[in-house]
């Protein structure tokens, strides 16, 4: 029986040697764990620095040619990441395409990555192993706090996303944990009605900075934090959880 990924869709996996990964946390962890196998990447695969590969476009608007080009014998892609018509497209060539799930909590994530690496080269990367340990503490909640990702318009991490779980763990409620959308789009008076304890901003998908960010909640306390430490799920996971409470708990604007 072929192994199926986390949507549940039958790929044939054995030891792929020509991966293009359109997942910037699954890239770091590929080319960490498995040296050599990465033949592509997207452009915001920023990770590892020193990552010397082809590059295919966007997460959302890969160049589908240039991944065929490549050759690959395995594609990763996320349900949440990447649009299922260049899914489809590749899989029509007769790609094989490995889609992860959108993770709701670090759990979620790790075990997808687990599933992923013993399947496809039989392997328990060491990284996965300290992160499990290192995040299986969830501290008891002592601040509420909102978490924007973008502004013009305002967007706001909401439920069931990685980050909330994240910050949970820390010992923050998000305060749109249990809002409809995973990423609301409050208006900035909203916002500020909220009175979380805390505002955290991270420095990605958008850069916020004490420039640029804080002035919008005049009166609340603010943390800049590091958006990889907190959205990316990988072998980041093992520095991020360290990095997240400094500046949790001595970064506070």
């Amino acid at each position: 029986m072929l192994p199926v990924d986390d949507l549940g869709e039958p790929v044939p996996l054995d030891q792929p040697r020509r991966v293009v990964s359109l997942v910037p946390s699954i890239t770091e962890a590929v080319a960490v764990s498995v040296p050599g196998a990465l033949v592509g990447a997207t452009d915001f695969c920023t990770h590892p620095s020193s990552l010397d590969v082809a590059r295919v476009g966007g997460s959302k608007y890969p160049d589908v040619e240039k991944v065929l080009a490549l050759e690959p014998d395995l594609v990763i892609a996320n349900s949440e990441e990447n649009r299922a018509e260049d899914v489809d497209r590749l899989r029509a060539d007769g790609v094989r395409v490995w889609v992860t799930e959108a993770p709701a909590t670090v759990p979620m994530a790790l075990k997808s990555l687990r599933r992923l690496f013993g399947l496809a080269w039989d392997l328990e990367p060491d990284w996965l192993v300290r992160a499990e340990g290192l995040w299986r503490e969830t501290r008891p909640a002592t601040l509420t706090a909102v978490v924007p990702v973008w502004r013009r318009p305002w967007v706001v991490v909401g439920r069931d996303t990685f980050a909330t779980d994240v910050l949970r763990r820390l010992g923050i409620e998000n305060v749109y944990a249990s809002h409809e959308e995973r990423y609301p789009r409050p208006g900035l008076q909203e916002l500020n009605d909220r009175r979380p304890d805390l505002v955290v901003l991270p420095d990605e998908p958008y850069l916020f900075t004490h420039e640029d960010g804080p002035e919008s909640f005049p009166g609340l306390p603010y943390v800049l934090v590091n958006g990889r430490h907190l959205t990316w799920y990988g072998p980041s996971l093992v520095e991020a959880r360290e990095s997240l409470e400094r500046a949790l708990g001595y970064g506070r604007g």
